[in-house]
């Protein structure tokens, strides 16, 4: 089995869930990475024993790389998915994918025309017990599905939310894509928003949205960096799907170590397990198998639009028609 050669574009704190979902994966290596601070770039390359590259085209240029993982701020994932569509090179992108509808149509654009591979990570939907939900979904066993919850409650501080756009882009674009799974397509969106402690950081950090699907379901979206959710049976991040014959329900609460990681103070193990189911089909499936991504540009698309109509509904003070 030909190893699937891997380079990182950014080498920030989600790439150590990337190098180790690699790293564990048989047939897969680690090239290299190039990170815009050199000193940082250095130190993780030791960390992860691979390369590491002084420019994006000397990585690009690398013929012993397949694929890119694009792994730096939203605001450089356009430009980075482009450059490495030209070179032939197929692309995992870490959400949000881009910053707008048009970046992300020149991203479709670049990769249709390169016939490469491009798959957002939109991690969640990875997840067995959220694969296992649409399944019972889609057979009918929920019967009609007449609400969606999707809940974020994680202390961030201050000076971590401040490198992060607020939660709308930052965590609500992970419920849009859950929900798209597994709920349906909106029609209507309403959303609110808070700042709580604006001193360091202006952007919001808890929000609120309220939808209706085409299907009828109603959906309720919950983020907040503000806090932590202390009480019985938290709602640190939470999945729940009411149907009319069932219901079904996925929580980080269900595999927690007591070791911080990253801006969480403890270990939600089901996020780094998610990362590692992205990785392990991105490669295992649609490099090798020639597979399609449960997650593609075109939801990113659909992902965006919802994002931006919460944006509206904040700003305008309106319920937004999808």
């Amino acid at each position: 089995m030909k190893n699937i050669g891997i380079g990182f574009i950014g080498a920030g704190d989600i790439a150590d869930l990337h190098a180790e979902a690699i790293n564990e994966l048989e047939g897969a290596e680690l090239i290299g990475l190039w990170n815009r601070t050199i000193e940082k770039g250095q130190v993780k390359a030791g960390q992860y024993d691979c390369e590491i590259y002084t420019t994006v085209d000397e990585l690009l240029n690398d013929s012993k790389i397949d694929a890119v993982f694009i792994l730096t701020n939203m605001e450089t994932h356009c430009e980075y998915t482009i450059k490495a569509a030209e070179a032939g090179k197929h692309i995992l992108v870490e959400k949000p994918a881009a910053s707008s509808i048009v970046e992300l149509a020149q991203m479709q654009n670049a990769i249709t025309t390169a016939g490469v591979k491009c798959m957002p990570v939109h991690n969640y939907i990875y997840e067995p017990g959220i694969r296992r939900a649409q399944s019972m979904i889609q057979s009918g066993k929920l019967g009609d599905i007449t609400q969606f919850y999707m809940m974020y409650n994680i202390h961030h501080a201050d000076d971590i939310r401040a490198r992060y756009p607020g939660v709308i882009r930052q965590i609500l674009t992970h419920h849009s894509y859950t929900m798209l799974y597994l709920a349906g397509t909106p029609k209507t969106i309403s959303c609110l928003k808070n700042t709580v402690d604006a001193t360091l950081a202006p952007q919001e950090n808890v929000a609120m949205a309220n939808i209706q699907m085409q299907n009828g379901t109603l959906s309720h979206l919950c983020a907040s960096f503000a806090n932590d959710d202390h009480a019985g049976d938290p709602w640190s991040c939470i999945i729940k799907v009411i149907g009319t014959k069932g219901s079904t329900r996925y929580s980080y609460r269900d595999f927690v170590i007591n070791d911080r990681n990253g801006a969480h103070s403890q270990t939600y193990q089901c996020y780094p397990e998610s990362i590692k189911n992205t990785v392990t089909h991105f490669i295992d499936n649609v490099l090798r198998k020639g597979m399609e991504p449960l997650s593609s540009l075109e939801d990113a698309i659909t992902c965006q639009r919802i994002i931006e109509a919460c944006e509206k509904s904040v700003a305008e003070g309106i319920h937004v028609s999808f």
